[in-house]
């Protein structure tokens, strides 16, 4: 299970809604940051201020051949956010159960 630094980092790296679609495009396979940009109306070097917050929370992976840096989405990082969601989905169905169990026995008892 990944730590709160972990998590914290993850979400604040895709509470930005360009560093999501870029995590998006990057589901369907690597991409240059050429490619990335392209579909932005910004500067490239705003852009590369996005691709830097995705590295440093380890979203993203890059790698340069010649003059193309090249993308690539870290999947077990990405999971970070499945498993912090799966922990808080469990901890609310507890809750329900009990309310919902509560509920019954003072049902029952009227």
């Amino acid at each position: 299970m990944a730590n709160n630094k972990d998590v914290n980092g993850v979400f604040l790296a895709l509470a930005d809604p360009t560093r999501r679609e870029v995590v998006r495009t990057l589901g369907r396979g690597p991409a240059s940051v050429g490619e990335l940009a392209q579909p932005f109306p910004i500067t490239l070097p705003s852009f590369m201020k996005h691709i830097r917050a995705l590295e440093e929370s380890g979203l993203i992976r890059t790698s340069k051949t010649g003059r193309v840096r090249t993308c690539t989405l870290d999947r077990d990082r990405l999971a970070v956010v499945g498993h912090w969601l799966d922990e808080q989905r469990r901890i609310w169905d507890d809750r329900t159960d009990r309310l919902e169990s509560l509920m019954a026995d003072l049902e029952e008892n009227r």
